[in-house]
């Protein structure tokens, strides 16, 4: 799990942020300023991509493990271990969370702000501020993970029964690949059958706090 949110982070810091050149003029203590002020306005951003990196692995191992708990635990034990499991996600959520903003927060003038001081002029850094300022903006961002985890619930909701069997059907070529045998019952780690669709939405409700 560790290694999971690691490799987000430095996905997330590559891709989107991490085309800075080194050799890069210094930018003058005025573009300075108003770039400092982009990133204090965008903090609510950059806390809610520290979340969704919490989450991803989580998510990622609620779906494994509902999977389990659909094939190989006896019915009358699954609602006790779901609820373990919940706890432990949130609980792991939690802690994650502040760990990875405050290194989100640190690594963002030297990523995200290295990058506006390159490619922004002062005059497109003011017009973006303002931009940010804007009461509706502000709405549309602290609604944005709403939305998103609104979004992600019911698209897994109707994309596991399509791509459940394609998944397992991968995860048997890969078997068949390595000379494994057949596995006897779904693997652990595909995705929810159309059935476990409870449990596996059960994860964001667990780490949303």
């Amino acid at each position: 799990m560790r290694h999971a949110i690691a490799v987000a982070l430095v996905t997330c810091a590559t891709l989107a942020h991490a085309q800075t050149a080194p050799s890069a003029p210094t930018a003058s203590p005025a573009k300075k300023e108003l770039v400092a002020k982009v990133l204090q306005l965008q903090q609510g951003g950059i806390e809610g991509l520290a979340r969704q990196i919490a989450q991803a692995p989580v998510l990622q191992l609620m779906q494994q493990a509902n999977n389990v708990l659909q094939t190989q635990v006896a019915p009358e034990k699954r609602e006790a271990i779901a609820k373990t499991i919940e706890a432990d996600a949130k609980k792991f959520v939690e802690e994650a969370v502040p760990v990875i903003r405050e290194r989100a927060m640190r690594l963002a003038p030297s990523t995200v702000g290295a990058v506006m001081e390159e490619k922004f002029s002062e005059d497109e850094l003011k017009q973006l501020i303002t931009w940010l300022e804007s009461p509706v903006i502000k709405k549309y961002q602290q609604l944005t993970p709403e939305m998103q985890n609104s979004m992600v619930s019911k698209l897994m909701a109707e994309a596991a029964p399509i791509l459940d069997p394609k998944l397992q059907a991968l995860q048997q070529r890969m078997r068949t690949a390595f000379g494994m045998p057949a596995a006897a019952s779904a693997p652990a780690g595909s995705a929810p059958a159309a059935g476990a669709r409870p449990a596996a939405k059960a994860a964001p409700k667990a780490a949303s706090k």
